[in-house]
């Protein structure tokens, strides 16, 4: 996926060097290693990432001061009282007004134990606000936001220190020593050179190629070149992301402009038209499948049907219109039946007869005190309850289903399915 990394400048300040106004130092990167382009431009100028890739705003480490905190029970991202909280516990700590910074926590804040003490980055607020704004007018939406270096990131050959600036205004970045220490930005001066990390003979430092000689001079050593877009490239791979708290949503909105962005493309773009018409294509042979197949049931229904009606009117070849065939086949069984002299399953002797077989399993002389017959359903009443269970057994072994309503054992032939 291609990468816009995109330095944000620095506020302007007496020990910054003065920028373009509104010019930003960028690279490209199709893959996140190689870098395609790099260079500085305004918003307006800049490259595309690409259709699906994304934009990536650095924070350079002069915008950037790092507090470690403990926060109290109840109290993490997401939590509504966290600025509230971050504001209280840096008041002290900070020169200046916490209300006119923005604060991010460390990437793995919700890992941390409770009352341990985690990092926190503090960035000027509106000088990011206007940054990330004037990108997203020139139509640079920023997904993520990271930091340009931060505690415990070395770099991957394992530097850890970067000087960087101009010779007239060079500084040195001091990181990733340490976890526990926070990134310095100390100028190159003969005073700061003490605060440096001791440096080994197989020491790595980093140097830009406009300080490259006021490095070596400083730190009489060798220095190893390292680009602007290195260190872009670098910071993108870093766990943190500085979008927390109010630019959240920010980005959250910005990740959904992409998506709808992204959707119209599918739609639209030339690129996706194969694609596209892979879809239809898909869509079409679904639907036809579906036709096809619900026609082969239709037609099997129809014929199962037909070979009922058929079997009915050669049976029966007095029934010349046949609706219902499973219920006129049962009246004309019936009617056979009648004419012949045999008894249905619903007629009173059989019901009765197996009534009788059925009250064995009550106690000996238990008897009905009125039995009635009526439309196929035998009833019995002055019968205990408590027999009703083993007598329904009976009647189920032999066909038939019993029922209690009331203070009566209906008993009827089961339905045939």
């Amino acid at each position: 996926m291609s990468t816009l990394l995109i330095s944000l400048p620095l506020a302007p300040g007496p020990d910054t060097a003065p920028s373009a106004a509104g010019s930003y130092s960028y690279a490209l990167s199709p893959d996140g290693v190689a870098i395609s382009q790099q260079g500085s431009t305004s918003a307006g100028l800049l490259p595309q990432p690409g259709r699906t890739g994304e934009v990536v705003a650095v924070v350079p480490a002069a915008m950037l001061s790092w507090q470690r905190v403990s926060l109290p029970q109840g109290v993490g991202p997401g939590s509504p009282r966290l600025r509230a909280v971050l504001e209280g516990l840096l008041e002290e700590r900070l020169l200046d007004d916490p209300a006119q910074l923005h604060f991010a926590l460390q990437p793995d804040t919700r890992a941390a134990g409770q009352g341990e003490p985690i990092w926190v980055a503090c960035c000027p607020r509106q000088w990011l606000r206007d940054h990330l704004q004037a990108l997203e007018s020139a139509g640079r939406a920023v997904a993520r936001v990271v930091p340009s270096h931060a505690p415990g990131e070395p770099s991957p050959d394992g530097a850890q220190i970067l000087i960087t600036g101009s010779p007239e205004l060079a500084q040195a970045l001091v990181y990733g020593s340490d976890g526990a220490d926070a990134v310095l930005v100390l100028p190159v001066t003969r005073e700061s050179a003490a605060l440096l990390p001791p440096l080994g003979p197989d020491s790595i430092v980093h140097a830009e190629p406009a300080v490259v000689s006021t490095a070596e001079h400083w730190l009489q050593r060798p220095v190893q070149l390292y680009s602007p877009a290195q260190t872009l490239r670098d910071a993108a791979r870093s766990d943190w992301d500085l979008a927390q708290l109010e630019f959240a949503n920010s980005g959250r909105n910005r990740l959904q402009r992409r998506l709808g962005s992204g959707l119209n493309d599918v739609l639209h773009a030339p690129a996706w038209r194969p694609a596209r018409w892979a879809v239809l294509a898909l869509v079409v042979l679904t639907i036809v499948g579906a036709n096809i197949w619900a026609w082969q049931e239709r037609h099997q229904l129809q014929a199962k049907a037909a070979l009922v009606r058929s079997s009915l009117t050669t049976a029966f070849p007095n029934v010349q219109v046949v609706v219902d065939a499973p219920v006129q086949m049962a009246r004309e069984v019936a009617n056979l039946r009648l004419a012949s002299g045999g008894l249905a399953p619903t007629d009173a002797e059989p019901l009765l007869a197996a009534a009788g077989q059925a009250l064995s399993s009550l106690p000996a002389g238990t008897v009905p005190s009125t039995v009635e017959y009526s439309g196929g359903e035998l009833r019995l009443r002055g019968l205990p309850t408590d027999g009703f269970e083993a007598f329904s057994q009976k009647l189920q072994a032999q066909g038939l289903q019993a029922q209690m309503q009331n203070d009566q054992w209906v008993i009827r032939a089961q339905a045939q399915p």
